[in-house]
């Protein structure tokens, strides 16, 4: 299994996407894990809040598996991943319960695109967080181009994006796209802590709350949609293909 779940009380899941050899990265067989967890946590009305973080303590997530997605080569392939990515982002979003991305370490690309999907993030003071898919010649392609410009605003986000720029947690914290930095020698229990206050109401509250916030925007969902295309289109370029296959030759 790569992903380790843990009930922590009557109230909180902690989960814990444990591929350290890969730095934690999403690959299919995260998609799928992800997904079940997903079902369970929708079904099971006694959790009030999931929290997400990597296993270990230098990588949140790095990002997709270039080695393990850089098998898809037709831009229909590439379509139905973002889309599933895009179905499985939007369930956690919209899940009735409270949601944490407990940052333990760097997040890269999708890494980030997948914390932005949660209620709330937070983040150890040592972190980076990297903004980096241009150097890949991609664009964001699971929502979080749409989520990242409703965090820090338009102009921050293609500053960051345009230039694959590396900020430091204080940074990121500074315009808003965390919340929180855990500052303490016990950064898990800095966020229970922090969680615990979250579970004094039931899933029907939580629920009712959280929907009435998504409310600010008729337009969101096309926008959400309309990232996969110009991400699959690039997906397929020759220069996407050249720079992944230099960096796993770099690797290499």
């Amino acid at each position: 299994m790569v992903l380790l779940k843990e009930r922590i009380s009557d109230h909180i899941l902690w989960v814990k996407i444990n591929r350290p050899e890969a730095l934690n990265a999403i690959d299919f067989e995260v998609m799928e894990q992800l997904e079940e967890m997903v079902g369970e946590v929708e079904k099971d009305e006694s959790i009030r809040v999931l929290i997400l973080s990597g296993a270990g303590e230098k990588f949140f997530i790095s990002g997709g598996d270039l080695k393990k997605f850089h098998t898809i080569k037709s831009k229909e392939k590439a379509v139905y991943k973002a889309k599933r990515m895009q179905r499985l982002l939007s369930r956690i979003e919209q899940l009735p319960c409270w949601t944490i991305a407990h940052i333990n370490g760097d997040a890269y690309g999708g890494g980030i695109e997948l914390m932005l999907s949660f209620d709330f993030r937070l983040s150890v003071s040592g972190a980076k967080f990297g903004f980096t898919q241009g150097r890949f010649y991609l664009v964001p392609g699971w929502g979080g181009l749409t989520r990242l410009v409703e965090k820090v605003g338009r102009a921050k986000a293609l500053q960051w994006l345009g230039k694959s720029e590396v900020n430091s947690a204080n940074n990121v914290l500074a315009h808003g796209l965390i919340e929180h930095i855990l500052r303490g020698d016990n950064p898990q229990e800095e966020t229970l802590e922090w969680a615990e206050t979250l579970t004094k109401n039931d899933r029907e509250f939580i629920h009712i709350l959280k929907e009435g916030a998504m409310r600010f925007t008729s337009h969101r969902e096309e926008a959400l949609e309309a990232e996969v295309d110009p991400f699959s289109k690039l997906w397929v370029d020759k220069q996407h293909i050249d720079r992944v296959d230099a960096f796993m030759n770099k690797k290499k």
